[in-house]
This record gives structure tokens, C-alpha cells and sequence, in this order.
């Protein structure tokens, strides 16, 4: 006796994509392939980030509890965090700025500045630099679906034309087929536009964090020039 299968079986997702024809199927192993891909990068995103918040967190205390800039940059001036690379950066700025006998004060507190505020951008740049694929996955993926539906309905409709038979039994299996294209896509796309809200949430939190530690570390080393200006000055 012939074995026939239940509405389940016609309907799993396995069988589904079976009886997908190749173009349906290529949008379907497309949008699962993105989909692995976008939860890699907010699995990998999200420990790094947790991470470079806990040690910048630690990084920023043992900062200012520190009573020398030049010796603890000497200790933890090569960590690699962003923290460390603005404090890098503005202490070597600082120095080539004050190096000579004439410190050009206005000149050295806006270079200080810039280059803090430019490796501010790169540390940032560096963390959000996945997360433009998220965006982009999160958009196209449900229209890439929608071409499979579109794809799988035109096909579902020229078997129907076929067969010469309009019975739902007929009909929908390949509807069926053309729709799962469509909810993969959605499968896709809403953890991705999810993940990157969060994502990009989280670097602009930690933006803000770099942004007053650059501040802040800019106010102290221009009251530094202004001590030796006034030590020059009284000399």
C-alpha cells in the first residue's frame, strides 16, 4: 500500500525545502546562511562588548587612583582597550607638544583634542565595524524572501494551470513552499534589526564613556601646561 503523508509531514520544514524548486531554494540557503552569520557577529559583538566595559571600568579606576600619569601609562599604556589608546594618544601629543622651550598654549590644548577626538573615531570605528551587516541583513532579508514567495507562488500557479486542478490540495503545498521563503526571511531579519539597535546602543554608551575620559584627561594635562608656564614665567 502506498504510504501517505500527513498534513505535518507535507507541511515540516524539511519537506518544505525539499520540494522547493532551485530558485527558492537558493534564496532560502542564502537567507540561512545570513542568519548564521548575523548571530556569529551578536554572539561575538555582545562578549566583546560586556568585555571592554568591564575592563575599561577597571582601566578608568586604577587611572585616577594613580598619582603618576607617566608611570602608569609605562604599566598600562599597551592595553588593548580604547581607553588606553586615547590616553596614548594624548599623552604623546602632550609630549611632542611641550618638548620644545616655548609651549604654544592655545595651539597644544586644541591639538591635544584632536588627536583624542580622532582616537576616539578609530577605537569606534574598530567596535562598530560589523554592525553596518546587521543593518543591511536586517533590511534586505525580508524582501529577499518576499522574491522567493513571489517565485514559488508564480510556479505553485503554472502547476496549478497545469494540472488543471484548483483544489486546496492542489494549491497548497506550493503556496506553502513560497511562504516559508518569506517567514525564513523574517527569521533573518528581526534578530538582526534587534541585535543592531542593542549593538549600536551599547558603542554609543561606550562613546559617551571615551568622550568624557578624553575630556577629562584633556583638562588635566592642560592644567599641566599651564603650570609650567607658570614655573617658566616665575623663573
Amino acid at each position: 500500500m502506498p504510504v501517505v503523508q500527513s498534513t505535518a509531514d507535507l507541511m515540516s520544514p524539511l519537506t518544505l525545502f525539499l520540494s522547493a524548486d532551485i530558485v527558492v531554494k537558493s534564496v532560502m540557503i542564502g537567507l540561512l546562511a545570513a542568519s548564521v552569520w548575523t548571530w556569529a557577529i551578536i554572539l561575538s559583538h555582545t562578549l566583546r562588548l560586556r568585555r571592554i566595559d568591564r575592563q575599561t571600568e577597571a582601566y578608568e579606576r586604577d587611572f585616577w587612583a594613580a598619582s603618576d600619569i607617566d608611570g602608569f601609562h609605562a604599566k598600562r599604556g599597551a592595553d588593548k582597550l580604547p581607553t588606553a589608546a586615547v590616553l596614548s594618544a594624548g599623552l604623546d601629543e602632550w609630549r611632542r607638544s611641550t618638548r620644545g622651550v616655548v609651549v604654544d598654549r592655545a595651539g597644544t590644548r586644541e591639538r591635544l583634542a584632536s588627536r583624542m577626538n580622532a582616537a576616539v573615531a578609530a577605537e569606534l570605528n574598530q567596535l562598530g565595524e560589523r554592525l553596518n551587516i546587521l543593518a543591511t541583513v536586517g533590511s534586505v532579508a525580508p524582501f529577499v524572501g518576499l522574491f522567493g514567495t513571489v517565485w514559488g507562488i508564480m510556479r505553485a500557479f503554472t502547476a496549478i494551470a497545469g494540472a488543471n486542478n484548483t483544489s486546496l490540495a492542489v494549491v497548497a503545498p506550493g503556496i506553502a513552499e513560497a511562504l516559508f521563503a518569506t517567514a525564513i526571511g523574517l527569521f533573518a531579519a528581526i534578530p538582526a534589526v534587534l541585535a543592531y539597535n542593542k549593538l549600536n546602543s551599547e558603542v554609543s554608551k561606550l562613546q559617551s564613556r571615551l568622550e568624557g575620559f578624553a575630556d577629562e584627561f584633556s583638562a588635566i594635562l592642560s592644567r599641566q601646561i599651564d603650570e609650567r608656564l607658570a614655573h617658566s614665567h616665575a623663573a
